[in-house]
């Protein structure tokens, strides 16, 4: 265990999780994997990536001075950090997921067998990434819905929180409302249909510990999203994805995200690691090369974290 019993983020002792649970976007944009199929030296280079990632996190350890540092690993290229986050000593919050990657339908990682890997990991929370929107194709959202239910019901049982990952693209008839401006449809249009989204879920008996959404643009959209979340007696609490925005993109969703209570944190990916991975593949990748990309993937973290808390 990662000593996390009893312990639940809240707004005044919040959760800041750097993922790297990507897997199929992983190799394809960093290593050039085709199909995600790597051969030995690719999956090699991965597995080495995601140890520098979260050495980048032990750089940034000492100076996170409030809070709780989280980790968000897969099984496939992480295992190395899961074994390093149970023998850490420090407490830390380990989430791992359990959706297959690459799938535009939630669909399981392990099949029938999902559940024994949670149950051998046994991590704080176990995530699912989901996209829909309430304009989806109704049947794929039924199906969709009921995959889920299955999930929230079974973790419940094994006394796993589960931490809801959610994406809501536009269609193309919400993006023209928004006048082909993605930007205006996340500031106008989303909010609502993510609201509507929650509310879909609840109705279907699917009960998250945590939301983990997409940034909002303004302090009355959180408040919006963050209502539904608690609506009817619910307890789930939201966090703040990266979505791979530019820095002060997602500086600007942490400043709004901060100043609503039921928001108690972030987990972000890409935005922090992406860069110092990609220059450390194009460098001799010795110690030096190594020790830059750990530095970068630290003040970048903190960075974040700073504006959380500004």
């Amino acid at each position: 265990m990662t000593g996390n019993s009893g312990w639940h983020p809240r707004h005044h002792d919040p959760l800041f999780i750097l993922a790297m649970d990507h897997r199929e976007s992983f190799g394809r944009t960093l290593f050039d994997v085709k199909d995600d199929q790597p051969d030995a030296a690719e999956r090699a280079a991965m597995t080495q990536a995601k140890q520098l990632i979260y050495q980048g996190l032990q750089v940034a350890l000492p100076k996170v001075t409030s809070g709780r540092i989280g980790v968000l690993v897969d099984e496939r290229y992480g295992h190395g950090v899961i074994d390093a986050v149970r023998e850490s000593g420090t407490p830390m919050v380990l989430a791992v997921p359990i959706e297959a990657s690459g799938h535009d339908w939630f669909t399981l990682e392990w099949g029938d067998q999902w559940l024994r890997h949670v149950e051998t990991v046994r991590p704080d929370y176990a995530k699912v990434l989901i996209r829909d929107n309430p304009d989806f194709d109704q049947a794929q959202r039924a199906g969709q819905f009921d995959r889920l239910a299955q999930v929230s019901a079974r973790l419940r049982e094994a006394g796993v929180p589960l931490l809801y990952e959610l994406l809501v693209p536009a269609t193309s008839a919400q993006l023209g409302q928004a006048g082909q401006d993605a930007a205006v449809y996340d500031r106008d249009i989303r909010p609502g249909l993510v609201t509507a989204v929650i509310a879909d879920n609840y109705a279907r008996g699917i009960e998250p510990a945590l939301w983990k959404v997409e940034g909002l643009e303004t302090v009355e959209a959180a408040r919006q999203v963050a209502a539904q979340a608690k609506a009817g007696g619910h307890t789930a609490d939201l966090i703040v994805l990266g979505r791979d925005s530019p820095a002060d993109r997602l500086d600007h969703w942490l400043e709004v995200a901060s100043q609503v209570d039921e928001f108690v944190g972030f987990a972000i990916g890409r935005s922090i690691w992406e860069d110092a991975v990609r220059d450390f593949e194009a460098s001799d990748r010795g110690d030096d090369a190594a020790s830059r990309a750990r530095d970068q993937v630290a003040e970048r973290y903190l960075g974040f974290i700073a504006h959380w808390q500004a």
